[in-house]
């Protein structure tokens, strides 16, 4: 079992065949860590590009997304033991008062897929639940919000950073159904993404 096919039952969205692929791999000798760069980054990587172009959509990306998930389990022991560094530290999670969780979940196993280390704070995330993210070394926080009476949480959550005097530690970017890239702009957000592909995307601009 070579790397080129874990790369495909990602691709392919086949947890099982992509969990014993990794497996496999480890038990050949193959580094956890080139696992994980030529396997599963560019498997999540494609199945973006498919997103973007219309040849997948979110039923899809969620297989996908399972099937590095499944993987990126087997692997993860190795990558502490080899002492990888992940790409970047990120909390993410749906804001007070909001409990839809799909499009937050997706967005969370799309930056596990592209080697980020993602604290999934849940749904319904208080303010201060944000910003002892950041003082746990957050690099970049996540909100997700699906609905107009929820979303001026995030308001209130980067009200709470500045008030923490944690805001200039931390990227913000915020996302979901009724938010706009005007209304991240008008919050003091740092960025918004309009799905999980362009919210990795983002991500990787916003960490050097």
């Amino acid at each position: 079992m070579g790397i080129e096919e874990i790369y495909q039952d990602v691709v392919d969205g086949k947890n099982v065949e992509a969990e014993k692929g990794v497996s496999e791999a480890l038990d050949q000798g193959i580094d956890a860590d080139e696992i994980l760069r030529k396997g599963l980054i560019p498997a999540m990587s494609e199945v973006g590009r498919r997103f973007e172009e219309g040849e997948y959509y979110v039923p899809e990306m969620l297989i996908s997304a399972r099937a590095m998930k499944a993987g990126l389990a087997i692997l993860k022991p190795h990558l502490i033991e080899s002492g990888v560094e992940s790409a970047g530290k990120l909390a993410i999670g749906t804001v007070q008062g909001d409990l839809h969780d799909i499009g937050k979940n997706l967005v969370a196993m799309m930056l596990e897929g592209a080697g980020y280390e993602v604290s999934d704070l849940g749904v319904d995330v208080k303010p201060d639940q944000y910003v002892q993210a950041v003082r746990n070394g957050a690099q970049v926080i996540g909100m997700s919000a699906l609905l107009t009476t929820t979303m001026i949480n995030m308001e209130t959550t980067i009200n709470a950073l500045v008030e923490a005097q944690v805001r200039e530690q931390v990227k913000v970017i915020v996302g979901g159904a009724p938010v706009t890239e005007q209304y991240a702009q008008q919050i003091g957000a740092d960025g918004f993404a309009t799905d999980a592909s362009s919210a990795t995307r983002l991500v990787n601009d916003l960490i050097p």
